[in-house]
């Protein structure tokens, strides 16, 4: 039996495809039913072909938005450049990317675990060559292997005494809340639109009931949101109705080794980057696929599988994630340069489609791992 810490998406989508496989999975969660807060909300091409493979994408891409470019726009609405996912169309079985709430997910997912005990918290690990012993609230449990997909604090890798090197970004993102339409301001404009001009710059995220405006600042500032969004957005600021917004630090952190002993980690217990450009929860989906795979077609692969989805985080998804970070793309120079620079790129469709290819995680997913699900999916 493999046991699989944490009913995120991440823990989810592990126990989905070991089930799948006819590998007797529990699912362990500290909760006493799904998460419901409002987390990620970002869904990129590659990961929404993984959902496909797992029989759940048609129903949840019902339930979110569809992208179908990205946009770059000055800060008083001025459409700078534009790139359609259009350019990947035969890369991928889904070109676009998908805003929906993880939480539309979850209970998808859910669908087809069969075995999960609520209420159950991980108070200690123990492991020897044979397998690994569970001490939780509701008893011991014995599995051959176990996936930590407990999240960031993980008690998995705490009582395993293992460190989470890393570091916190200097600034830290305000998410506004807004049901205000902003495509109705402002016509033409896309779900995922980035804002840049030296005065100030934001990004702009349509769902289906709201839309969300995100902005990177200092740890410590007294000014207020309105005064923020008026920097950012000059022209729609006054006719944006608020309905929340809140702070969050990111960090960035990996874990030295994704496998230790029987113990596997996935999602946020082995990773955090940057949540600008919507990375680490796809990777962590896709660590979940990649380390589940590994197990169902025998433990001799769990090493390579592990430290691929170690490099997949430090060699793609760290530089990307903090290249959106910078406000410029990654691009040395001005914004001004950045924008210039981004324009010639989608007008060149060789380089647009490989900066989408890498926006949307195509780059980084083993395709052996597409191919087995889309057989999986069709048998």
């Amino acid at each position: 039996m493999i046991a699989v810490v944490g009913a995120g998406p991440v823990g989810l989508t592990a126990a989905v495809v070991l089930a799948r496989a006819g590998v007797p999975v529990t699912v362990l969660e500290r909760g006493p039913a799904l998460g419901t807060a409002s987390r990620a909300s970002t869904f990129h091409p590659a990961t929404l072909d993984l959902l496909a493979g797992l029989g759940v994408a048609e129903e949840f891409i019902a339930r979110g938005r569809k992208v179908h470019d990205l946009q770059w726009r000055s800060r008083t609405g001025e459409l700078l450049t534009r790139m359609s996912y259009a350019a990947i169309a035969d890369r991928t079985a889904h070109p676009f990317r998908l805003h929906a709430e993880q939480t539309e997910l979850t209970p998808l997912l859910l669908e087809h675990v069969p075995d999960i005990r609520w209420n159950t918290e991980v108070v200690d690990v123990r492991q020897d060559t044979d397998g690994v012993e569970l001490i939780t609230s509701g008893g011991t449990i014995r599995a051959e292997y176990v996936i930590a997909a407990d999240g960031a604090h993980s008690t998995v890798r705490t009582k395993l005494g293992l460190g989470f090197p890393g570091v916190e970004y200097p600034t830290c993102a305000l998410r506004v809340i807004t049901t205000t339409e902003l495509d109705r301001l402002l016509p033409g404009l896309s779900p995922m639109t980035y804002f840049r001009d030296p005065a100030g710059s934001c990004s702009v995220l349509g769902l289906p009931d709201h839309w969300r405006v995100i902005l990177r600042l200092p740890h410590q500032t007294g000014v207020s949101v309105e005064a923020l969004l008026h920097k950012a957005l000059p022209t729609l600021a006054d006719r944006i109705e608020v309905r929340d917004a809140h702070t969050y630090r990111t960090s960035r952190r990996v874990i030295d080794n994704y496998k230790v002993g029987r113990v596997l980690f996935a999602g946020d217990a082995a990773h955090l980057t940057s949540t600008a450009g919507g990375m680490n929860m796809n990777c962590g989906i896709h660590d979940a696929v990649d380390l589940a795979t590994a197990l169902i077609r025998g433990s001799a692969l769990l090493d390579e599988a592990a430290r691929r989805r170690r490099n997949v985080v430090t060699d793609h998804v760290i530089p990307r994630s903090e290249a959106r970070v910078s406000g410029v793309d990654g691009q040395a120079g001005s914004v001004e340069a950045a924008v210039r620079q981004l324009a010639a790129t989608a007008s060149d469709p060789a380089e647009a489609a490989q900066y989408l290819v890498q926006a949307s995680m195509l780059d980084s997913v083993p395709k052996m791992i597409q191919h087995s699900l889309e057989g999986s999916a069709a048998s």
